[in-house]
């Protein structure tokens, strides 16, 4: 047969936590293994033993492999030589080493989303210690910050680190493609315990359906039971004008995220930080999501060295009824937690609107007032929010109503 040569990864002076495989398939000759690396009196062995390991694995026996190496961990050599063999055979087996016990957590419908960090899916650096920045949700993106001939590597370097990259308790998230090619990256991403789906550039109910049975399909297949969670991201004008149509597309449909940068492009527009270009969609959008009784979630800001902005930004976004929003650089995410948190006066108001409710509710009265106010049950229901909140957050003890009560005395 004529040699075949494939190539996947990354390689150049800035590139780190990553390395660079060409595969190349011969006649004869057996299997030769060539290392670049700077670390390899360290972990050269243990490379060439994988590669060796993953070849066999593909009945490759024939084969010159060079690995240039940039200090990449296992799970990323994995995934670079499985991309090249892909290139070259065709077959759907998978190479997966061990999930570590740290992922073998999961997601809740209703749990705090404040902050997302999107990390490009085919750049593990960026993903190696993202957890440590404390981010409700880590992001790893297979669309726009990945290119069109990298995506199918993407894919299996996203599955393996769903499997061995600690995420620290953040919430599992996976931006897939547009549709329909997003529906090809499923199955690297829901037998992974992947918690939740981002679906980019949703306009219709009939797209989550579509996604929805693919993922059935694929949970029967490897005997899971436990849901996987959308999050549509709504990006154009025919999104907006449908976004409650999307919200209440699928029970699994736990917030709904706006694309501002896609947005303001689909209205022949610029976005500005005053966002009056974006008001309606915003408000359009929050609106939605509560009448479903799910989550808004904001754009990204970008300018990610302007903090005060952005502070601002999440007062704006707060004060519309977004309950979340998404970040493109770890030092984002303190500002936006702080800024989404209720502020203290916020929790005093709470304690007493609650206070007085559980107190009118112990007394028997059918009528709930604070002081010559009459309180109205959504008041309640927006204080008790703010309550459960804030005892989330550590900002205030689950004893508090004792501690208040102590307090006023």
């Amino acid at each position: 047969m004529s040699n075949k040569i494939a190539t996947a990864g990354n390689t150049g002076k800035k590139v780190r936590s990553d390395c660079f495989v060409t595969l190349e398939l011969k006649d004869s000759g057996g299997i030769q293994i060539e290392q670049k690396s700077k670390v390899e009196v360290l972990y050269g062995k243990t490379n060439i033993e994988l590669c060796k390991d993953i070849l066999k694995f593909y009945k490759i026996e024939n084969a010159i492999l060079t690995l240039e190496d940039k200090g990449a961990v296992a799970l990323i050599i994995a995934a670079r030589v499985e991309a090249v063999v892909k290139q070259l055979i065709d077959t759907e087996k998978e190479y997966l080493l061990d999930f570590i016990e740290e992922n073998k957590y999961f997601s809740e419908k209703d749990q705090l989303r404040f902050s997302r960090l999107y990390l490009p899916g085919n750049s593990p650096s960026m993903m190696l210690n993202a957890g440590i920045h404390d981010p409700n949700g880590i992001i790893l993106d297979l669309e726009d910050s990945v290119a069109f001939d990298r995506k199918k590597e993407a894919q299996l370097v996203v599955r393996n680190a769903l499997r061995g990259i600690n995420f620290y308790g953040a919430e599992r998230m996976v931006r897939i493609n547009q549709f329909p090619k997003g529906l090809e990256d499923i199955k690297f991403l829901v037998p992974h315990n992947v918690h939740m789906l981002l679906v980019p550039k949703c306009e219709g109910a009939e797209q989550i359906k579509e996604l929805e049975e693919k993922i059935k399909e694929i949970q029967k297949e490897n005997k899971i039971e436990r849901p996987v969670l959308l999050m549509p991201i709504i990006e154009s004008a025919l999104g907006v004008e449908k976004s409650f149509e999307i919200a209440t597309a699928s029970e699994n449909v736990v917030a709904l995220a706006i694309g501002l940068e896609d947005y303001t492009a689909d209205l022949g527009t610029r976005r500005t930080n005053e966002a009056v270009e974006s008001f309606y969609a915003r408000t359009r959008i929050v609106n939605a999501c509560k009448a479903a009784g799910i989550q808004a979630i904001d754009s990204v800001f970008s300018d990610v060295g302007d903090m005060e902005a952005l502070r601002e930004n999440v007062k704006i976004s707060k004060g519309l009824g977004f309950e979340g929003m998404g970040c493109i650089h770890p030092r984002q995410i303190k500002v936006i937690h702080e800024s989404f948190a209720p502020e203290p006066a916020e929790i005093e108001k709470a304690k007493k609107v609650v206070n007085a409710f559980i107190d009118a509710t112990e007394r028997g009265l059918g009528v709930v007032s604070l002081g010559t106010k009459m309180i109205d049950p959504p008041v309640v229901k927006r204080a008790e929010t703010t309550i459960n909140l804030a005892i989330s957050l550590g900002l205030i003890s689950e004893n508090w109503r004792e501690e208040f009560l102590n307090k006023e005395l």
